[in-house]
């Protein structure tokens, strides 16, 4: 397990386009302070710092594996809890499906294999996406901790986010803007409208709003097609 995490981390924070942020997001899931950070890796905490605001260039991949090493370790001395909280639910029960692709793909690709529609059309779609997570946007809302949530970002947050069970859409783009870490798209499944707040979020955040009104099998097998 301890292997897995160490790769969906480092995957995640290289792929992300907000390393730092990303980094932040980790270290703070870790509950460890920046000074604790530097402290492991023999750096001065105003490093850590610069990195997270995205005051210094985005680390390589040697520091990336440096900072996800130290992660690890400290969790271990402190009795692994982090990791055994992803051992213990390394998948919950509103995810319906999750994968990556092999190679990326581009938005608008995914878009039309999908027969979906884009709802915020000022937003580009010309970018790339890594993966896919379909959700029960209902048992997630009502069942995910914070820790839980990170689960459906799979080893990347590139990635497709589709919501199942939406009604107006405002309650997942809610909760996306809340957290620190959000998908390269969000697709609502056959939702009964999309709230106009649910679309200035996406415009907000930057991230391509989709519906779709394929049956649910039928999406989930073609999406499967392209891992």
């Amino acid at each position: 397990m301890r292997e897995e995490l160490r790769e969906k981390i480092a995957g995640e924070i290289t792929l992300s386009n907000d390393p730092g942020k990303t980094i932040r997001k980790w270290r703070e899931e870790f509950d460890l302070s920046q000074q604790e950070l530097s402290m492991t890796m023999s750096v001065s905490p105003s490093v850590i710092s610069d990195y997270e605001s995205g005051r210094r260039k985005s680390p390589g991949i040697v520091i990336v594996r440096r900072i996800v090493d130290s992660f690890l370790n400290l969790d271990e001395k402190n009795g692994s809890p982090t990791i055994k909280r992803y051992q213990l639910g390394a998948r919950s029960d509103c995810i319906i499906s999750i994968s990556e692709f092999r190679g990326g793909m581009k938005m608008d690709e995914f878009i039309s294999i999908i027969e979906g529609e884009n709802v915020t059309p000022s937003i580009e779609t010309n970018k790339q996406i890594h993966g896919y997570t379909v959700v029960n946007s209902l048992k997630a809302i009502t069942s995910l901790s914070s820790a839980d949530y990170l689960k459906i970002y799979g080893w990347s947050s590139e990635r497709a986010l589709v919501f199942t069970d939406v009604h107006y859409g405002r309650s997942p783009m809610i909760a996306i803007r809340a957290h620190p870490l959000t998908p390269a798209m969000v697709v609502y499944h056959r939702p009964e409208n999309v709230d106009p707040l649910a679309k200035k979020l996406a415009q907000l955040e930057g991230i391509p709003l989709v519906t779709t009104d394929l049956d649910l099998d039928e999406l989930v097998a073609r999406m499967e097609s392209l891992e």
